[in-house]
C-alpha cells in the first residue's frame, strides 16, 4: 500500500513573479516525495521546470508586459483570475502553497482564501513581509483587517525570521504551532559562469584598483538609496578610487523617488563615478553587477528580510546592511560584511572605510569561496524542501 508522502500533491501558487524563489522552492520540494502544479507566469517559467518529471507548470498569467494598455492589463488581470479560479475548482492536489499574493490582494486574502477553503484545500502561506504597509508607510486597518483574514484561513505559515513569527503572534494572533521558520533559501536560478570578476569590471569600464560599490534590485522608498548616494558623495569628495554602480528598476509609483536620487546624482560633482544602469536586469545580466563589484550595500530604512542579500553571497560578495529588522541575524561581521545604522549616510560612509580597509576585502579573492559556503550551509534549499515536505505530510494528517 503507497505511503501517504508518496501521495503529497500540492498546487504552488506564485503570484507570478519572483522566479527565484518559486524555482528554489519547486525544484527543493520536487526531489522528494511531492508532486507540483506550479501556478506562474512567462516571468516565472524556465525549461528546467518543464523536464522535471514532478512539476507540471500552468502558465495561467502568461505575459506581464509592463507597457500594455489599460484596458490589455485589466482583461489580461480578469482572464487569470477566471482561470485561477476554474483550476482551483478542478485542481487535484488537497494543498495550495501561497507564494505571494495576486494583483488584487485584498480579494486574494480574504475571498479567494475563502474559496480555496470551501473547495476543501489545506493551504500554506510563505509570508515574506509580515505586513509590508508599514514598511511602506501606507498601512491601513483595511490593509491589516484582511491580512489578519489571511492569516487566519492559512492552516500553515513559512516565515523566515523568529523575529518576523513574533510579529505573526503578537499583532495578528497566529498560533506558534502553525508558524515554521525556514531559511531564505540561496538563489540558485540566476546563471553563474567562468566569467571573472577581472573581465565582468572590464566590461563595465571600471580600472584596476577603483572600489566598487553595487546597489541592485528593485527600487523603492523602503530601500534608502539616497543615503547610500549622500554616503557615496562623503567618500569620493575626500579620494576619487571609488565607483558606485545602481542597478535596478524603479517600482511602479517610485518614478519621482528615483528621479530626485538621479536629479542630486547628475547635478553632483561626482556624477561621472557613478554608473546609472536604472531599468529592469535580466537574469543574464545578474552576474556581471555582483562580479564587478567589491561590496553591495543595502541601506534599508526598513525591511524583514533581503532576498539581494543572499544572491549576493551566492556570488561570494559581501554585503554592508543597515542593522534593521532580522538583517543582523544573516551578516557576520568582518566575515561576510559589516552593519551600519539606517538612515544615516555617515556611519554607511565610515562603514565602506572600514570594509575597503579590513582583510575582509584586502583577501576578498580567497573569501568569496568562503561566503559561498556559508550560504549554502545556513540557506540551503535542501533544509528549506525538508521542513516544507514535513508541513505537507502534516497537513494531510501524516505525522509520523
Amino acid at each position: 500500500m503507497p505511503t501517504q508522502a508518496s501521495k503529497l500533491e500540492v498546487g504552488l501558487l506564485t503570484g507570478g513573479f519572483d522566479r527565484p524563489y518559486a524555482f528554489g522552492l519547486a525544484m527543493a520540494v520536487s526531489s522528494g516525495d511531492v508532486r507540483l502544479d506550479m501556478i506562474g507566469s512567462d516571468e516565472v517559467d524556465c525549461p528546467e521546470l518543464h523536464t522535471n518529471p514532478r512539476i507540471t507548470f500552468f502558465n495561467l498569467m502568461a505575459s506581464q508586459e509592463a507597457n500594455a494598455g489599460l484596458t490589455k492589463k485589466a482583461v489580461r488581470i480578469l482572464r487569470y483570475y477566471a482561470r485561477l479560479i476554474r483550476y482551483a475548482t478542478h485542481a487535484k492536489p488537497r494543498i495550495f502553497h501561497i507564494l505571494w499574493n495576486n494583483k488584487f490582494e485584498f480579494f486574494d486574502r480574504t475571498l479567494l482564501m475563502g474559496y480555496y477553503k470551501l473547495r476543501g484545500k489545506k493551504v500554506a502561506l510563505t509570508v515574506h513581509n509580515v505586513n509590508a504597509g508599514t514598511r511602506d508607510s501606507n498601512d491601513s486597518w483595511l490593509n491589516r483587517r484582511t491580512l489578519g483574514i489571511q492569516y487566519r484561513l492559512a492552516d500553515h505559515i513559512f516565515v523566515h525570521t523568529e523575529k518576523m513569527k513574533g510579529e505573526l503572534i503578537r499583532d495578528f494572533g497566529a498560533r506558534m504551532q502553525d508558524i515554521s521558520v525556514i531559511p531564505f533559501g540561496i538563489n540558485n536560478s540566476v546563471p553563474d559562469t567562468d566569467l571573472t570578476p577581472a573581465e565582468a569590471k572590464q566590461r563595465l569600464g571600471i580600472q584596476k584598483g577603483e572600489k566598487t560599490v553595487l546597489f541592485f534590485g528593485a527600487i523603492r522608498p523602503y530601500k534608502g538609496l539616497e543615503y547610500l548616494v549622500d554616503a557615496f558623495g562623503r567618500l569620493a569628495s575626500r579620494k576619487d578610487e571609488y565607483r558606485l554602480i545602481i542597478a535596478g528598476e524603479p517600482k511602479k509609483g517610485c518614478e519621482g523617488y528615483i528621479a530626485e536620487i538621479q536629479q542630486t546624482i547628475n547635478q553632483g560633482p561626482f556624477h561621472e563615478r557613478v554608473a546609472q544602469e536604472i531599468r529592469y536586469i535580466r537574469d543574464e545580466e545578474t552576474e556581471l553587477y555582483f562580479k564587478a563589484a567589491d561590496v553591495l550595500v543595502l541601506p534599508y530604512k526598513h525591511v524583514f528580510q533581503s532576498g539581494v542579500l543572499f544572491l549576493a553571497y551566492s556570488f561570494g560578495l559581501p554585503v554592508i546592511a543597515t542593522d534593521v529588522g532580522s538583517v543582523r541575524e544573516d551578516v557576520v561581521e568582518g566575515q561576510t560584511g559589516f552593519l551600519c545604522r539606517a538612515c544615516d549616510p555617515a556611519d554607511l560612509a565610515k562603514a565602506l572605510e572600514k570594509y575597503f580597509a579590513s582583510d575582509l576585502f584586502k583577501t576578498l579573492d580567497l573569501r568569496r569561496h568562503q561566503i559561498r559556503e556559508y550560504a549554502n550551509e545556513k540557506h540551503s534549499w535542501d533544509i528549506v524542501g525538508e521542513i516544507t515536505r514535513k508541513v505537507y505530510a502534516e497537513l494531510l494528517g501524516d505525522r509520523a
